[in-house]
């Protein structure tokens, strides 16, 4: 069972939200809060698998609370998956720098909500190759700066193959078909990158690879 929090300013938003999310098997709704505070306080409290999160909010914004929740600094960090209304490429770079898993706008449909979800659940980043690379290309010399970038690559050459790909938007599928190998041993690869790296998600990698020049 994949436990929810869910957190928006709007009363109506929120048991849209639950109602989606509690139909389902495998979902769960823990709570439900209306403000940025009280996002962070009840994280912490339920220890949810995956919090929704709006962006605007009182208080402190969705943002200020993932950076709270899941920020480099924090411990034991929650996985996040930001549901906005707004499609500004500056609060998707903002959340994913806080340490968001995932965005998505509300106006998607309800069977995307679900699968973000389950995929921010799984530990996977949630984030279309076409928007991760317009992102990653406009703001990566501002997500990391080139002194935390070590000069050595502790890759070997086709987990530095894969990488690329990765930073290209390739899915494991599309990685698993170009190189002629299976999607586990894709899976594999991916793995050992970010634990080498010491990067969270695929999202990180794209940024480590363009900060790198690698794509």
């Amino acid at each position: 069972m994949i436990r929810v929090l869910v957190c928006d300013d709007q009363a109506l938003i929120r048991t849209g939200f639950a109602t989606i999310i509690d139909a389902q098997p495998d979902l769960a709704v823990v709570g439900e809060c209306g403000d940025g505070l009280a996002a962070v306080a009840e994280a912490r409290r339920l220890e949810p698998d995956v919090v929704v999160m709006d962006v605007r909010m009182p208080g402190i914004d969705g943002i200020e609370a993932t950076r709270r929740l899941a920020g480099a600094e924090v411990p034991r960090p929650v996985k996040v998956l930001v549901v906005t209304t707004f499609n500004i490429d500056e609060y998707v770079y903002r959340a994913l720098r806080a340490g968001a898993s995932g965005f998505l706008l509300k106006d998607a449909p309800p069977a995307q909500l679900l699968h973000g979800i389950r995929t921010v659940a799984a530990g996977a980043a949630l984030l279309a190759p076409e928007v991760t690379r317009q992102l990653i290309g406009r703001y990566a010399t501002r997500i990391r700066a080139a002194d935390d970038v070590p000069g050595d690559l502790p890759l070997t050459a086709r987990e530095l193959e894969v990488l690329r790909l990765i930073a290209t938007g390739l899915s494991n599928a599309e990685i698993a078909e170009t190189l002629v190998i299976s999607h586990e041993t894709v899976k594999t690869y991916v793995s050992r990158i970010l634990t080498k790296l010491g990067l969270r998600d695929r999202v990180q990698a794209v940024v480590y690879a363009y900060r790198r020049g690698l794509v």
